[in-house]
């Protein structure tokens, strides 16, 4: 097996990514402006300490690193004790082949020091570089590597992790992208420090997958090929985030200690997944409302009799949960809505507003007592003019549908047409009021042109779509023409920002 040579590359690749704290490597002419500006004679870099040095060599790849020691004597020996590796190609990637002659004397000629960082990229591979892979991460593991990261950039055609679970009492933090996982290499139970994992745009084929030390985990734009679902056990998880998933949404098990979870289904770039209602692709309803099933509800309904997320994400103080219409698993998990005692600030898209009874954001609502916060992300078509609107409730008249503690709805959106003006309509109907600080974002001529329809009522606006309004500024710009729209909504304690695009 062996890449493509036109491979593609990566928007996550771990090469450019702070969160994952390998050293990004100086490349080229960037490596060498590392010693510009000095005056002939004066070698002031070299002055330094050697720690300092051999923490500096580490931004380098390792074919830069080694290359200092023709600089001068003091020089000649540092490459061989930096507490970083940047095994990848001159330009950042490259084939394992053309790196392979180069690494295999670098890690015979090296002191036998402990590692901080280590990052193995490359581009292109066959298959008998696997072996070569494997052993250099068995090396950084042996070196006590603390941070390390995989990058294959190819991710169409991704690398197979094989060999032994990793096992060390030093690693605290992994990142893998563009490889293919199976269940040896994913047993993690022999690395006691790991707190924080990253896998992007990779293939997971275990059917679980434990985590027992972790507090971070990431998850970006991976896929499954199994029939079934991966379950994952993170019981001491803070922070999670499920970004993109091809093939079954993965099962997760009880996470008490989280805080923060981030959850993105169906609406990432080329996702596919095996959760979208087919019914609904054809006819914009789920399976059900018309007595029908396709197979993947069906699969879905017989799955389990409990959430597949949202059961275990109970305990957070901050969410974002954000789906594709056609997606089956949040609808699916509301039938066993867990109560969110700690929820405090909560992000939902349009997913979660369906009319005409909005039933999905009522629910959530109703099983989130302490929120404080709620954030609407709409999108709708037309042209985009950012409109941010930040309303609170009316102490006097309050719903039961509102959290005892909300303090702020916050709906975002590009275009204030009929899909957004049925959302502003329900929330009327949970006693919420909508005003506008125009002194703040108009002049005082711009604001005596906006009072001409200022009568026009908010419920006349909201059951028109807003085309009453707009009939009558006509001949304004499209900025102005959706100032007019929202002057219309002066109703009570609301906010309303508005923004050009």
């Amino acid at each position: 097996m062996s890449s493509t040579d036109d491979s593609s590359s990566s928007e996550d690749s771990y090469s450019s990514d702070s969160e994952i704290a390998v050293n990004t490597p100086a490349t080229g002419a960037d490596a060498r402006r590392m010693f510009d500006g000095m005056p002939p004679g004066v070698d002031r870099i070299g002055a330094l300490p050697d720690g300092v040095l051999h923490y500096l060599l580490s931004f380098l790849p390792a074919q830069e690193a080694v290359r200092t020691c023709v600089l001068a004597q003091r020089w000649r020996h540092l490459w061989k004790s930096t507490t970083g590796l940047c095994i990848v190609g001159a330009s950042g990637a490259g084939s394992v082949r053309d790196l392979r002659k180069f690494v295999d004397h670098l890690l015979i000629l090296r002191e036998r020091t402990d590692l901080d960082t280590v990052h193995i990229g490359f581009s292109k591979f066959r298959e008998e570089d696997v072996p070569f892979v494997n052993l250099w991460i068995r090396f950084a593991v042996q070196s006590k590597v603390g941070v390390l990261a995989v990058t294959h950039t190819n991710v169409n055609q991704p690398f197979h992790l094989d060999g032994p679970p990793l096992a060390s009492r030093y690693l605290t933090t992994l990142g893998l992208h563009g490889v293919l996982l199976n269940r040896p290499f994913l047993d993690f139970s022999s690395c006691p420090a790991l707190e924080y994992l990253k896998i992007s745009s990779c293939v997971i084929n275990v059917s679980k997958i434990g985590f027992q030390s972790l507090r971070r985990l990431k998850i970006f734009r991976c896929r499954s090929f199994l029939d079934h679902r991966i379950r994952v056990s993170a019981p001491c998880l803070i922070s999670l985030k499920l970004d993109g998933f091809s093939g079954r949404t993965p099962l997760l098990e009880r996470m008490p200690l989280l805080e923060t979870a981030f959850l993105n289904l169906g609406t990432t770039l080329h996702d596919t997944s095996d959760d979208m209602c087919l019914h609904y692709s054809r006819s914009g309803v789920f399976c059900g409302a018309n007595d029908v099933s396709c197979a993947n509800c069906l699969y879905n309904d017989g799955s389990t009799n409990s959430s597949l997320l949202l059961g275990a994400i109970y305990n957070a103080e901050h969410l974002e949960l954000i789906s594709s219409s056609g997606m089956i698993i949040f609808t699916r998990d509301l039938k066993w809505c867990p109560t969110f005692n700690n929820l405090r600030n909560l992000l939902l898209n349009d997913y979660w507003c369906v009319g005409p009874d909005f039933s999905a954001l009522t629910c959530i609502l109703k099983h989130s007592p302490v929120l404080e916060k709620l954030t609407l992300q709409l999108v709708s078509e037309g042209i985009r003019t950012n409109v941010e609107m930040k309303g609170s409730y009316s102490s006097t008249e309050r719903s039961t549908v509102i959290p005892q503690h909300l303090k702020i709805v916050h709906v975002k959106c590009y275009v204030v047409d009929e899909k957004v003006a049925k959302v502003l309509k329900f929330l009327c109907t949970l006693n919420l009021r909508l005003k506008i600080p125009w002194d703040s974002v108009l002049c005082k001529a711009e604001q005596d042109l906006l009072m001409v329809a200022s009568s026009t009522t908010f419920s006349r606006l909201l059951d028109t779509g807003g085309s009453a309004v707009l009939k009558k500024v006509e001949g304004f710009s499209m900025m102005q023409r959706c100032y007019h729209i929202l002057r219309s909504f002066v109703y009570g304690p609301w906010v309303c920002y508005v923004s050009s695009a």
